[in-house]
């Protein structure tokens, strides 16, 4: 149990960091005017930052997961697939995503899914990235 709790941690501290810095810093002027067309206040109340908290979590547990079986290249593109391209689709159908955060959002979220698999190979017994 101890060996899973250091990667799982660690994983979700990167992404909780890397989203925030992401959403907060990077995007936020997007996302804000994006909500504001939609008549709209964009969510920023403590609870919905602690929902990506546990967003993070759960995606964090994923690449550990993933990790027991894929490569560190195979566990991260597949973490990026369920973490990023699936909730974009979901949120896009429903007309809550800024299309023009795509082309920094993109590349930013592969760099999250792969440093995110990176650090639980790195940090799990026996794996090596």
């Amino acid at each position: 149990m101890k060996s899973n709790f250091l990667p799982i941690a660690a994983a979700t501290l990167w992404i909780s960091v890397s989203e925030f810095l992401r959403n907060t810093f990077l995007l936020h002027e997007h996302w804000a005017a994006h909500y504001q067309g939609m008549g709209l206040v964009f969510p920023e109340a403590p609870v919905t930052g602690a929902v990506w908290g546990i967003w993070s979590l759960c995606l964090a547990v994923a690449v550990f997961v993933f990790s027991k079986k894929y490569t560190l290249w195979q566990t991260a593109l597949l973490t990026w697939f369920i973490g990023f391209v699936l909730m974009w689709l979901v949120i896009g159908n429903l007309g809550a995503l800024p299309w023009g955060i795509l082309p920094l959002a993109v590349p930013l979220s592969m760099l999250e899914a792969y440093v995110a698999s990176f650090i639980v190979f790195r940090l799990s017994p026996g794996k090596r990235p």
